[in-house]
């Protein structure tokens, strides 16, 4: 999949892994920043499609970043419209904020706390505008898809109706396909950080799935004793 890169500018190292394990899981190349010169200074060398730019940062403020941002080199490459966008993602919620955050450039502003799918659907909105957007983000292996975008599987053209947590283990192992992970990761990325249950929850949920997805021959999931589980595409 040709994914998109995105910047996470937050001096919040909670909410800076947070939103980077989020955007990571929904199929996006994420990089991070802690202050304003981190992050112009990350745009510089490798120039994002998006920047989610927190206001409130130590060194100097999320408007005058955007100022900076505008007078960098415009970025290089094929479809790259060289002006990098920008979410502004912060407490900061005043009318006088907000409209001073679009005067300067700004592409969207999103108040926190914020919901994860609204912020989600914000951003493929802004990729969409800009013309960054991947035409097509669905996820094949051989006869299943997955569209992380509208939450639907097909298998051999038909849907599977699958309940938010199977499809979110699903989307995780079709997003690593090819490479074994373990039932850590699988915790940490579909149940988040702050599930401490049995890891055996992973086993009854990827039954689940089986059940529901991985239908006929050849099976698309495969479990390596002792690590985790693989999803691998069929030979052709």
């Amino acid at each position: 999949m040709d994914r998109n890169r995105l910047l996470v500018v937050d001096d919040e190292p909670v909410v800076r892994e947070l939103l980077s394990a989020t955007l990571r899981f929904a199929g996006y190349t994420v990089g991070s920043a802690a202050t304003g010169s981190e992050a112009l200074d990350a745009a510089r060398h490798e120039p994002p499609d998006l920047v989610l730019l927190d206001v409130m940062l130590p060194d100097m403020d999320g408007f005058e970043v955007v100022r900076r941002l505008r007078e960098l080199p415009r970025p290089l490459g094929a479809g790259h419209p060289g002006r990098i966008p920008v979410l502004f993602l912060t407490a900061r919620d005043a009318a006088a904020d907000k409209v001073n955050g679009l005067r300067l450039g700004g592409d969207d502003y999103v108040t926190k706390p914020f919901d994860l799918e609204e912020l989600l659907a914000r951003i493929q909105a802004v990729l969409r505008r800009t013309g960054l957007a991947p035409d097509d983000r669905t996820l094949r292996a051989g006869d299943l898809e997955v569209d992380p975008d509208g939450h639907q599987v097909l298998k051999a053209g038909r849907p599977v109706r699958l309940s938010p947590t199977e499809f979110r283990l699903l989307h995780y192992l079709v997003l690593n396909t090819g490479r074994v992970v373990t039932k850590a990761q699988i915790l940490e990325h579909v149940w988040q950080y702050d599930f401490a249950g049995d890891s055996s929850i992973v086993d009854t949920y990827v039954s689940y799935v089986r059940r529901k997805a991985d239908t006929t021959e050849p099976k698309l999931i495969h479990t390596v004793h002792g690590v985790g589980y693989v999803l691998r595409r069929p030979r052709t």
